[in-house]
């Protein structure tokens, strides 16, 4: 059922992947064979289930690494059909995992297939096709000896788009610089890279912070620098992992020369990206209380804020239940519903659709693409099987109303021939 997946320590939040659900199995054509039976009826067995690509949540995972090569992940085709009425073996499904947070997206249409949010959340992103059937279901009263066997369906087959969207309770959002990284040190266990330049961190950290009541998950996401919203920088990577968080404290070094105009140069990019994130609860915390300078400001214009130093650790206790409060208080975020499968295939019932082309009629129908792929044009049931299932699906109808005339060019799919009446 599962697959093995290979490792890495570096953190990728995006990552392309092609899957491959297997085709289904042939059915068999067969007639029993056995002493004093010289007429044993038919009794070729069904082709197998071909395997499906799903995706489940593993918690212990918090990378796309496994998936950053881009590979083919490929589940096994059914097997055909045997006689004595035995069935093909299914082929086995294969699960590939990923991390909490993990949305998934057809990478031709960029429609989102599945948000796998949930410890538990599972997505069906390739189906495996249906095994074909054997010649023992096509007896009848009238026909106790049919040749006729299906092929299987061909399994689906995709490009998938793996965007992940770390899940924690909040997110420390700020400038380039003010000192998140050094905060979450100081706050959590986390050991993300510090430095003294802008842009020591280029990859989300997450740490716990625990409490008397509990325990809260933040998210230290890298510096957010004006246009971020547009795509500046990494902005539009780095915005994203806060979309999910329950809560915000912006962060500002209290040391430069306008703190309060960084803030609201953070407050717009937040807007830009999500007015609803933008909205979200938030409070402010102003950085390195240790500077004199920060005392200073503290003193003459403290506004609405938190003034905290991650070097000396002076206000951290008042900070964490300023958060506590604030998560507290905090709705969760909207997602998605628990996805477990993509939506279903295209009705059967739709009514073939004729086109009118220079070289003739073109007619097209979910319905049509199922029966081309379960016919089988070398033998003369399966064509016999074929032409009648057309009238029965009104193809015949829908060609004389478009005004098709004896002799002209008809095409179904890659189905190519000249029609006669009847």
């Amino acid at each position: 059922m599962s697959q093995s997946q290979p490792t890495s320590g570096s953190f990728i939040d995006s990552a392309r992947i092609h899957v491959r659900a297997g085709h289904g199995g042939r059915g068999a054509s067969s007639f029993r064979r056995e002493p004093y039976t010289p007429r044993g009826g038919p009794d070729g067995g069904d082709g197998g289930r071909g395997g499906s690509v799903i995706l489940k949540v593993d918690p212990n995972l918090s990378s796309l690494a496994a998936y950053a090569r881009g590979r083919a992940w490929r589940a096994p085709n059914g097997e055909p059909g045997h006689g004595g009425r035995k069935h093909g073996r299914a082929g086995a499904d294969i699960e590939l995992t990923v991390p909490a947070g993990t949305q998934v997206l057809d990478a031709t249409s960029n429609e989102v297939l599945g948000d796998l949010d949930t410890a538990d959340s599972v997505l069906t992103v390739a189906r495996g096709g249906t095994g074909g059937r054997g010649n023992a279901r096509f007896a009848t009263s009238s026909n106790q000896a049919p040749r006729l066997a299906e092929p299987g369906l061909p399994g689906e087959e995709r490009d998938l788009q793996l965007e992940l969207k770390l899940i924690a309770d909040l997110g420390l959002v700020g400038p380039p610089n003010a000192g998140k990284s050094s905060l979450l040190a100081s706050l959590s266990a986390a050991r993300p890279k510090v430095g003294d330049y802008p842009f020591t961190t280029l990859d989300p950290e997450l740490g716990v912070v625990f409490t008397a009541s509990g325990r809260m998950v933040l998210a230290d996401v890298p510096g957010l620098i004006e246009g971020a919203s547009r795509g500046a920088g990494l902005g539009l990577r780095f915005l994203r992992h806060i979309e999910r968080t329950r809560a915000l404290a912006l962060v500002v070094d209290g040391s430069v020369a306008d703190p309060w105009g960084e803030l609201e140069a953070v407050r717009g990019e937040l807007a830009a990206y999500s007015p609803e994130l933008a909205r979200r609860p938030s409070l402010t915390v102003v950085n390195k209380l240790d500077l004199e300078p920060v005392r200073h400001l503290r003193e003459r214009d403290p506004r609405d804020a938190i003034f905290v130093s991650a070097l000396s650790g002076e206000g951290l206790d008042d900070l964490i239940s300023a958060l506590e409060d604030l998560v507290r208080s905090a709705p969760a975020p909207e997602s998605a519903p628990a996805v477990t499968r993509l939506r279903p295939r295209r009705s059967r019932a739709e009514p073939p659709v004729v086109h009118r082309r220079g070289w003739g009629f073109e007619v097209q129908g979910a319905a049509l693409e199922r029966l081309l792929l379960r016919t089988d044009f070398g033998s003369d049931e399966g064509l016999e099987r074929f032409q009648s299932r057309l009238r029965r699906l009104g193809v015949s109808q829908a060609l004389a109303e478009a005004g098709v005339e004896p002799g002209d060019t008809v095409r179904i799919g890659d189905l190519e021939f000249e029609y006669q009446p009847g």
